[in-house]
């Protein structure tokens, strides 16, 4: 019997406010994101300005707790319309990876400017970057008691899901696919293969790294909203990840395909 208990949310309280695991492990799964992403960009752009990743780091870092924060908030809105107050309340939990990628690109689009290196070069970095964060940052949400799947079909092992975080519907089951689990692992391998494609590829074809970052992205969320119960809005019967999901996916495809045949040069 392999069973996953529920976790107490809170680390340690700080003057008498509880200081949660989820913001723990996010400051955690951003700090060494961040390290690992700015270690791959001057290992590959050995000849260019240095360290950009960490020199901007605080800038991406709020663009994209920002708009992971706002995003979620936009999928939640008739909580968040009747309780404004807490969208600035982040410490329980509520951040939206979608988000954090549309804001985070666009504060990185500014620091290619401001720093004149190439836009495909600090996006590859960050891409390691954010892949990496996400496969510690998962794990914020197993302390939360977020992120399950479909209830287990046998007693014998899957995810302790406390009655209060139950999905309506759900109540009376007890144990969940641990789906935060799932993507986790996923993210890791992700995380492995980008690793060589961003070494071995990375200074001939600039981009490559990023586009594919979005399509191995797109497809694990896709493949794990399959078995998710606690998405936040749907578009029709799809929730809305799986629609984010596919348009990442044809714009990794796409971005991938155009930055293999700029640099593919036909023999004579």
């Amino acid at each position: 019997m392999f069973v996953i208990p529920a976790p107490n949310p809170v680390a340690f309280n700080l003057f008498g406010l509880p200081i949660y695991w989820y913001g723990v492990i996010m400051a955690f799964a951003i700090f060494v994101g961040m390290l690992v992403g700015n270690k791959v960009f001057n290992s590959v752009n050995s000849n260019t300005r240095r360290d950009v990743i960490i020199e901007y780091a605080p800038l991406i870092i709020i663009s994209g707790i920002l708009g992971a924060r706002l995003y979620f908030c936009m999928l939640n809105p008739g909580y968040y319309f009747s309780h404004p107050i807490e969208i600035l309340d982040i410490r329980e939990g509520g951040l939206s990876i979608h988000g954090a990628i549309i804001f985070g690109i666009l504060s990185i689009i500014f620091t290619a400017k401001k720093t004149k290196v190439s836009l495909l070069s600090i996006l590859d970095g960050m891409a390691c970057a954010v892949i990496c964060g996400q496969v510690i940052g998962r794990w914020g949400n197993y302390f939360n008691s977020e992120a399950y799947g479909l209830p287990v079909k046998s007693q014998n092992w899957g995810l302790f899901i406390p009655e209060p975080h139950r999905i309506a519907g759900y109540t009376d089951f007890s144990l969940f696919h641990p789906a935060f689990l799932y993507e986790s692992v996923l993210n890791l391998a992700g995380f492995i293969f980008l690793l060589f494609i961003m070494l071995k590829f990375g200074k001939k074809y600039k981009g490559l790294t990023f586009f594919i970052y979005l399509i191995i992205y797109a497809v694990i969320r896709f493949f794990i909203e399959q078995i998710r119960i606690d998405s936040a809005l749907n578009f029709g019967n799809i929730p809305i990840a799986e629609v984010v999901s596919i348009v990442l996916f044809i714009i990794g495809l796409i971005g991938a395909l155009a930055v293999l045949c700029r640099n593919f040069t036909p023999k004579k």
